[in-house]
């Protein structure tokens, strides 16, 4: 991939501060705009140039230089986060799109990548595939797919290209900020790290399609990459495979040496819980050439082994 001006909205949070880091890395110039309410500028090399700014705000925008593409990732990204501030959350993510589609048309940008979610889907049959019929289970789901539907409308009338990827369970490194919303994997290994059982919400054989950061990467670049034109399209990105949370904490206690038990309680979620979850990768390979890389015991021993080295406290912990 040729050098390319890169913006990535949430850019100092978890994907967007791992995806900043590679593609600087790479020789891209990146730019971060971030509010700071949830990410770190400590998650940053210092190729990345940093931005303070908040995309529900359109006047935040206006000192930024045109970039080649966008790679949205701003806003509330759990739907945990929607029970804390409801109206904030939904400016979060379906006003500071708007205002992100509406840059990019003054700018003359191309490409817009953004983030969705596989939540979308709620418990619908698996594997999960794009034509699927959904009926987003939760207000954080309701968000994503209106940024989709959004989208798809603005990408017909202005001839932009759009990519949404319906993220499957993503887990890596530099979670530590987002506390008690980030990616269960992650929190059960901080939980042992503190000798604390890991705790469970029903039985544990509920499923996750446990995608390491790396590969939200790789689908960012194949998209970046692409000569495809497709106007406004969905991608799942995951590894296809689906691993109970039973076998997950098993994992985790091989890779750490520990054997730590679930506790297992009663689940609280009562209405819009997804007990299963698996991607569908037949569009994504056929498209771009996707395949998943990173296995899911290489990506906790990278989490574990990142954190002997950089043992930094989790803002919060959910059990």
């Amino acid at each position: 991939m040729s050098n390319m001006n890169i913006l990535i909205t949430g850019g100092a949070g978890f994907i967007g501060s791992n995806t900043a880091n590679t593609f600087a890395r790479e020789g891209h110039s990146v730019v971060v705009l971030d509010n700071f309410s949830f990410g770190s500028r400590t998650h940053l090399i210092p190729a990345v140039r940093i931005v303070t700014g908040d995309v529900t705000y359109a006047d935040h925008l206006t000192s930024l230089e045109t970039p080649d593409a966008i790679i949205h990732l701003a806003g509330s990204s759990s739907a945990p986060m929607f029970a804390d501030n409801l109206v904030g959350s939904f400016s979060n993510n379906v006003i500071g799109h708007l205002h992100i589609l509406e840059f990019a048309r003054a700018r003359g940008v191309k490409k817009i990548i953004f983030a969705s979610t596989s939540s979308v889907y709620g418990n619908n049959p698996l594997p999960l595939t794009e034509d699927q019929a959904v009926t987003p289970p939760n207000f954080y789901a309701v968000t994503k797919y209106a940024q989709e539907k959004a989208s798809h409308i603005f990408s017909q009338l202005h001839g932009i290209e759009i990519i949404a990827f319906r993220f499957m369970s993503v887990y890596g490194t530099h979670e530590e900020h987002k506390g008690r919303f980030a990616n269960v994997l992650t929190q059960f290994i901080w939980g042992i790290e503190q000798k604390k059982n890991p705790v469970v919400y029903g039985d544990g054989t509920q499923t996750r399609d446990f995608t390491h950061v790396r590969d939200i990467i790789q689908a960012f670049r194949l998209a970046l990459e692409t000569k495809k034109q497709f106007g406004f399209t969905v991608f799942n990105v995951g590894t296809a495979e689906k691993i109970s949370i039973n076998e997950v904490i098993k994992t985790i206690n091989n890779v750490m040496g520990t054997d730590h038990k679930p506790v297992y309680i009663e689940n609280p979620i009562t209405k819009g819980y997804i007990t299963q979850q698996q991607a569908d990768l037949t569009k994504i390979a056929r498209e771009l050439g996707y395949q998943p890389k990173v296995a899911i015991e290489d990506g906790i021993r990278e989490i574990v082994e990142f954190r002997k080295k950089n043992p930094i406290m989790p803002a919060s912990f959910s059990f």
